[in-house]
């Protein structure tokens, strides 16, 4: 079912996203190599924490695996997404990391992803970057009452295959406010005028995944890695729709 937020509903989202955007001006200053994944997740569990929100993630459970036991999901290169921090992944200059986290603030959900680069990086890399982030933009731009969830679908996909990149297989954005994961599913593959029609008052975490050299993925329990280890890109914001424009919730 998908939920309309009331307008108490959204303010608390707000605080909940400005939460994430404060938090990766903080992390990107400690992004350098010779730092480890667990010492950026202390960081922000403590920073999250000391804003009066919890993270979201830490504890998150689906069937089949343990709880998730990170406050950030920290994905190296060839990582897609839900990497678990580890004080023996040591980023080296060169590298880049995707960055996902969630917080939770009064019981309402943020949840927000950016890439980052670590030092200095290949040329390759600073285009997928900017291809990636690029896509989100394109699909929060059709974000707005009366089109469908295909077309932020169609707006992503389109761009990021005229490029001659590939959107990670079955992995999808979604709903996001009363839960971390709220219908309705957003994926980053589909046809335009197909889906759920958007209304104004939803809230929905659009999330291109990015892939150099393949859409196919190597699932390890939480982690996604791409099947060909070639360098995957991930950016994501919680979107209001509204009658006038989308709001990027985890706005700086």
């Amino acid at each position: 079912m998908i939920r309309i937020k009331s307008e108490q509903a959204i303010q608390k989202m707000r605080v909940a996203n400005k939460i994430i955007a404060d938090l990766f001006t903080l992390i990107e200053k400690h992004i350098i190599p010779g730092v480890n994944t667990w010492e950026l997740d202390k960081l922000a569990e403590d920073f999250i924490r000391s804003r009066g929100a919890k993270p979201a993630f830490k504890g998150y459970t689906i069937p089949g695996l343990q709880p998730f036991p990170g406050t950030l999901c920290t994905s190296v290169n060839s990582g897609i997404v839900h990497g678990i921090p580890s004080k023996s992944v040591v980023l080296q200059d060169g590298d880049i990391i995707g960055v996902d986290v969630g917080t939770v603030y009064e019981g309402f959900y943020g949840d927000a992803a950016r890439t980052f680069a670590v030092g200095e990086i290949s040329d390759e890399a600073k285009k997928l970057l900017e291809i990636t982030e690029k896509a989100l933009e394109l699909g929060i731009a059709q974000a707005i009452p009366g089109n469908r969830v295909g077309d932020i679908s169609h707006a992503v996909e389109s761009f990021v295959r005229e490029n001659g990149y590939y959107c990670a297989d079955d992995l999808t954005g979604h709903g996001v406010g009363y839960q971390l994961h709220e219908d309705p599913q957003v994926p980053n593959i589909g046809k335009p005028g197909r889906g759920a029609r958007l209304k104004s008052g939803m809230t929905i975490a659009i999330e291109p995944m990015v892939n150099i050299g393949t859409n196919r993925v190597n699932e390890r329990g939480w982690e996604y890695f791409t099947m060909d280890d070639s360098l995957s890109a991930h950016f994501e914001h919680s979107i209001l729709i509204k009658a006038d424009r989308p709001e990027v919730l985890d706005k700086g």
